[in-house]
Parts: structure tokens; sequence; C-alpha cells
């Protein structure tokens, strides 16, 4: 799940295709399929970016957390 979570916030800016989208692009030689998702002003984009990044360090902190407290015996869980 946490995966899932983390393509969402990292993927923010682009648009996820359906399977049929995706396919579809194949023959979409002039990128009239091409979907992005915007923000009101630059600003808002650089920060909606930012905290996405940040929030994806810390799962990634998180998980390398979890993952010592394993390998040592000891389990280290961390509040989210």
């Amino acid at each position: 799940m946490a995966n899932a979570n983390k393509n969402s916030i990292t993927c923010y800016l682009y648009a996820n295709p359906s399977f049929f989208e995706g396919t579809a692009r194949l023959l979409d030689f002039w990128g009239t399929l091409n979907v992005y998702n915007e923000s009101e002003t630059p600003e808002e984009a650089d920060y909606t970016a930012l905290r996405n990044d940040w929030i994806t360090v810390g799962m990634d902190l998180r998980g390398a957390i979890e993952e010592y407290g394993r390998a040592r015996g000891t389990i280290h869980t961390v509040k989210r």
C-alpha cells in the first residue's frame, strides 16, 4: 500500500492513463492525448511538488528505519 501511495504522490503532475488510453498513445504521433494535472499558479505547482518530494523522503526514511529494526531483530515502528 505504501508503494501505491508513493506513486500517487511522486507522479502528481502526470495523469495516469488507463490501459486503453495507454494503448491509444501508441498511435498518437502528435501528442494530442497528453494530459497533465494543472495548478492555478506556478507557485502552487512548486509548493505541491516540493511538498510531495518531502513526503516521499519521509516515507523512504520510515521504511528504512523499520527495515533496519527488523534486520536487528527489534521492531522499530514509526508512527505515521
